[in-house]
């Protein structure tokens, strides 16, 4: 896979992972979700689901560079990540109701 797509890949696992983390949390549940309160077992899985592919973001930025390089770039993911998501929470938080498509509406 040529360098850029594998980067741009792990850009996209960065913000799906940060999704899932803020979905983890009842109030960003309930901004894209409704009402209904995230059951246990779901908010688990969706903490499992951020870690993992915040790893494996990692890992795709240390296949594509160096060390030193890799770890720059991915911390530059998971800032601007977290400002994609924040800012999709605050102006349009359904955009990120497909991450979790397995669960009842």
């Amino acid at each position: 896979m040529p360098d850029a797509l594998m980067s741009l890949v792990a850009l996209v696992v960065t913000v799906m992972g940060m999704g899932w983390l803020a979905l983890s949390m009842e109030n960003h549940w309930e901004q894209v979700r409704g009402k209904a309160a995230c059951p246990p077992a779901t908010v688990r899985s969706l903490r499992l689901l951020g870690a993992v592919a915040l790893l494996t973001s990692l890992v795709l930025c240390l296949m594509v560079d160096s060390a030193s390089m890799a770890s720059l770039v991915w911390v530059m993911s998971v800032a601007g990540a977290a400002v994609i998501v924040a800012f999709t929470l605050t102006w349009k938080a359904s955009a990120l109701a497909p991450l979790v498509f397995w669960t009842k509406a």
